[in-house]
């Protein structure tokens, strides 16, 4: 174990504590902190392979086992204590966080395309966010809530964003066709994969909680078509398999991040070779560089909402947020 490798867990754990639990996860924030001058824990840390080693997955592991949540010296004697089954646990393990709450930063795109569409996620977990035409948004302008509901009614799953007034969605797509894939698709219908999926859920979220089990329900009711595998290899099969008569749209959520360098790059290449393909990607300002570069703004721990690889706004990573980049523009 080298030092420098203390120090790059260290840097992660800082910075998950500064751009993503600051402000919305006090107990998370907390405990990164923390744990980044603890070398006791960050050398059990260093144990693990460098994927694994991510506050989410840890912290979530250790919740899932029975850890004390609440301040982190408790914590940190329960990690000592039960090292051998965290470890064991993360190692099977996988961030798999499915938040519908997503949909609400995709819908500003989904609804502005044209023709019916066939959805393929990439990274789909138990595919919640398969669903934009199923939930209800509440869009909030500048405190003006606008609402939008699916033709039969109010959906029981409501996702809440704070949004710009340009791009407030009209309407929900019409959607003929879903599909996702994933390295280990989880069953929505399983109690044990619908525990692990509450557990990933921050701990003072619990409207998050009450979302997932609501959107759980619908999905449940007409389940997804996911298959296993890499997204490299079998986005291009899915798509050859969608309908023929709708606008195929492939999309991932804070997925690629998980990828290496060069594998983010093949991705990339993959989806702008595919001849009438829309892709719509929602990953973190440090996954593609040359999105970012065209962004051309500080993303502030937020997520870049691009299309074909064209930045169109900035986006809370749980989907609480939309604000369009000053001079962006839809193209399809």
């Amino acid at each position: 174990m080298r030092d420098s490798d203390l120090d790059r867990i260290a840097v992660g754990y800082r910075r998950f504590a500064d751009l993503e639990a600051s402000g919305t996860s006090p107990i998370y924030e907390d405990w990164a902190r923390a744990i980044a001058d603890d070398p006791e824990i960050l050398a059990l840390l260093a144990e693990l392979p460098r994927r694994k080693q991510q506050p989410h997955l840890i912290f979530a592991c250790a919740r899932l086992l029975g850890a004390p949540v609440g301040p982190f010296p408790p914590l940190r004697e329960w990690m000592l204590a039960h090292w051998p089954e965290l470890r064991a646990e993360a190692l099977v393990r996988a961030t798999q966080t499915n938040e519908a709450g997503r949909c609400a930063v995709l819908l500003p795109v989904l609804s502005r395309l044209l023709g019916p569409l066939a959805l393929i996620e990439a990274g789909a977990s138990a595919g919640l966010t398969l669903y934009p035409d199923r939930y209800s948004y509440r869009y909030d302008v500048g405190g003006d809530v606008r609402a939008l509901d699916p033709a039969d009614g109010p959906s029981s799953a409501i996702l809440e964003c704070t949004i710009d007034e340009p791009s407030v969605p009209e309407r929900l797509p019409d959607v003929v066709w879903r599909a996702g894939i994933d390295l280990n698709p989880l069953d929505i219908t399983d109690p044990a994969a619908l525990t692990w999926l509450e557990t990933l859920i921050w701990p003072e979220h619990d409207h998050r909680r009450r979302r997932l089990d609501a959107a759980a329900a619908i999905a449940a009711a007409d389940p997804p078509h996911l298959e296993q595998g890499d997204i490299l290899e079998r986005v291009p099969d899915l798509v050859a398999r969608a309908p023929r008569d709708a606008r195929v749209v492939v999309y991932h959520s804070s997925v690629v991040m998980y990828l290496d360098a060069e594998r983010r790059a093949a991705f990339a290449d993959l989806m702008r070779s595919l001849d009438d393909v829309t892709w719509v990607s929602n990953e973190g300002s440090d996954v593609f560089a040359e999105i970012t570069t065209k962004a051309g703004v500080d993303a502030g721990g937020r997520n870049i909402l691009a299309v074909n690889g064209e930045p169109l706004a900035l986006a809370g990573t749980h989907g609480q947020s939309y604000e369009a980049i000053l001079g962006a523009a839809l193209r399809v």
